[in-house]
């Protein structure tokens, strides 16, 4: 509960991770009926890159640092930066949006946002960035008790992150025992499980446990800005998504390529594969 992701904000897993959440955003708009969005741990939701704690790292400056410098992104990326660029309408980057303000303004009036997080500091910011808007709840929970406590919603689609800060040595087995939760309690429910790209014997036995899983479906996704040869640093990251909206496979092998080489350190790579096959019929 010490985790502050303030002084990780911006940094190139963010990117990964906002980016692809951003996609799943359009490709869930495309029907008119609604959606939930939930947020297990979703730390403050707006930050200040200039503040104290993202100062003192300096990451975001390999992260959306780089791709603000860019004269163009790729038509997949738009959306993202778009956010980005209207919370700096002067040009200079100072403010970066979590996945809750990303939600907010990627998602629709009939579509609801539940956000939780458990830091009473930061559950406090939360509230106060959301700004009251009636479609988005901020709850301050155990972020692991959601899928339990809010699935399956009422309108019947929804997407589930679950991002935890990873202060703890089990929290790769408790995502897989959250997404399975969450899939058998509204199997039909996109679940995008992020994580740390850092000890490879760890990251082999939560494979194994996701591939046990009970997800009709399950993808693969990671950036990597350091070969993957070190567990003392933050090579990369990724996602695991349940049950991925059609045609976001597609859309990620043609944004990881160029993600990579924008936000490599010092050799960049990444993975798109099925840990669980894609069923043949049906799209989401």
């Amino acid at each position: 509960m010490n985790y502050r992701h303030a002084y990780h904000a911006g940094n190139h897993a963010d990117v990964l991770k906002h980016l692809v959440l951003s996609r799943i955003f359009a490709l869930m708009v495309r029907k008119d009926t609604p959606f939930a969005f939930l947020d297990s741990h979703s730390g403050i939701g707006l930050y200040d890159l200039q503040g104290d704690e993202a100062s003192r790292t300096g990451e975001w400056e390999a992260g959306i640092g780089r791709l603000w410098q860019l004269d163009e992104v790729p038509e997949l990326a738009v959306d993202y930066m778009e956010v980005v660029r209207a919370l700096n309408p002067d040009g200079e980057l100072q403010y970066y949006p979590g996945s809750p303000e990303l939600a907010r303004r990627l998602t629709r009036s009939q579509d609801r946002v539940h956000l939780n997080e458990l830091h009473p500091e930061d559950g406090r910011l939360l509230k106060a960035n959301m700004g009251g808007e009636r479609r988005i709840a901020v709850h301050q929970n155990d972020g692991w008790l959601l899928p339990r406590a809010l699935l399956p919603v009422p309108e019947k689609r929804g997407v589930l992150l679950i991002d935890p800060p990873f202060e703890e040595a089990d929290e790769l087995e408790r995502c897989v025992i959250a997404l399975e939760e969450a899939i058998g309690r509204m199997r039909q429910t996109v679940v995008a499980v992020w994580y740390p790209i850092k000890d490879e014997r760890q990251l082999k036995r939560f494979y194994q446990g996701l591939e046990r899983s009970k997800a009709p479906k399950l993808l693969r996704v990671e950036l990597l800005v350091h070969p993957a040869d070190s567990a003392d640093r933050l090579n990369g990251s990724g996602l695991a998504i349940a049950n991925p909206p059609w045609p976001l496979e597609d859309e990620l092998r043609e944004l990881l390529p160029w993600l990579a080489e924008v936000l490599a350190q010092s050799e960049g790579g990444w993975r798109l594969d099925w840990l669980i096959e894609e069923a043949a019929s049906g799209k989401l």
